[in-house]
């Protein structure tokens, strides 16, 4: 089932998510339902929170870079190795923590489900190492790096209650500073289902 994204202002984006128990009821279907909604919205990653539920469960799937056309202006160029890897690349991710992030920080352009029709220049650490438990609770500690870390941090932040305008400098933050007060206000259109918060009277 398709499910509704919430969008920029509502509170539940700015929880921090709580750990989920092997017994967690529905689980396995929110699951099959967040991979369904993520690629009716094409997106590469979606975080439970965007789904209004503040539990710490994110899913990944970077097919869609391996994809992208060569004449896309926005797109990095991505070698055959690289695509050949991020093809391959779709995980669940439950009760994650980053254990570490290294590297020179770099820039790649984000946008986010939950801020429909803006992207920013964001910078991140290129490695990261993460402990994080499969559908099936199996855990694991890994390392990535490049665009398959960035995704993981973008959609760790959703667990964390941030988002990428966060990490935008002030100056950029204050330019689209109208743009997100209309997506808090519903003035805003996608090509998905979306959610707006509308506080209780």
């Amino acid at each position: 089932m398709v499910l509704p994204i919430v969008v920029y202002g509502d509170p539940v984006l700015r929880k921090i998510g709580t750990n989920i128990e092997k017994t967690e009821p529905g689980l396995e279907q929110l699951i099959k339902d967040m991979f369904e909604t993520m690629y009716k919205a094409k997106g590469v990653g979606l975080a439970a929170p965007q789904v209004g539920k503040a539990i710490r469960l994110f899913i990944v799937d970077t097919g869609p870079f391996a994809e992208s056309s060569d004449d896309d202006d926005d797109d990095e160029e991505f070698t055959p190795a690289q695509k050949k890897e991020l093809a391959a690349f779709k995980k669940v991710f439950i009760n994650a923590k980053i254990l570490n992030e290294s590297g020179e920080e770099w820039k790649f352009s984000e946008g986010c489900l939950s801020i429909p029709k803006i992207r920013e220049d964001v910078s991140r650490k290129p490695e990261i190492e993460i402990e994080y438990y499969d559908e099936k609770f199996v855990k694991h500690v890994e390392k990535y790096n490049g665009v398959i870390a960035r995704v993981i941090q973008h959609e760790y932040d959703h667990i964390e209650g941030k988002l990428f305008t966060d990490i935008i400098s002030p100056f950029k933050r204050k330019l689209i500073a109208g743009k997100l007060n209309d997506i808090s206000k519903g003035k805003v259109s996608a090509d998905y289902k979306i959610k707006v918060y509308r506080p209780k009277k």
